[in-house]
């Protein structure tokens, strides 16, 4: 049992293989991930929006009270724990759509990673990143 239990702690993914600014398809978008306590989180740190409009707000939030947050800056996941596949039990929020998705990262290599952003099983969708250099 003790082999088995090491072998899983030993799989489990290090924060510092994701720490780092990686790019997102979506919007052009550049992410910065950092370590957040035991957590890894997310923010948004360019992209489409934001170029076009450096004061661009997250209008499409769902709550009223949200919607004059700037969008450069915004914190678009966080609390993702180690899995044994990566990263996983995360919450991913949207900006285009103003929604929050749970959330899985798997690192595929050093430069590469999967985001999968899911409502609910299987209505979910998965982007490739790309680590910026």
């Amino acid at each position: 049992m003790i082999p088995i239990l090491m072998a899983a702690l030993l799989a489990a993914p290090s924060a510092d293989s994701v720490v780092g600014t990686w790019h997102s398809p979506t919007k052009h978008g550049l992410i910065q991930i950092s370590k957040c306590g035991s957590t890894i989180c997310g923010t948004l740190r360019d992209g489409d929006d934001i170029r076009a409009n450096p004061n661009a707000r997250d209008v499409n939030n769902s709550d009223p009270k949200l919607k004059d947050r700037p969008l450069k800056g915004l914190n678009i996941f966080s609390g993702f724990t180690p899995g044994a596949e990566g990263w996983e039990n995360g919450q991913v929020y949207d900006p285009s759509k103003g929604k929050t998705y749970s959330g899985k990262i798997t690192i595929k290599d050093a430069n590469t990673l999967t985001l999968r952003g899911c409502i609910f099983v299987p209505l979910c969708r998965t982007d490739t990143w790309t680590r910026a250099r």
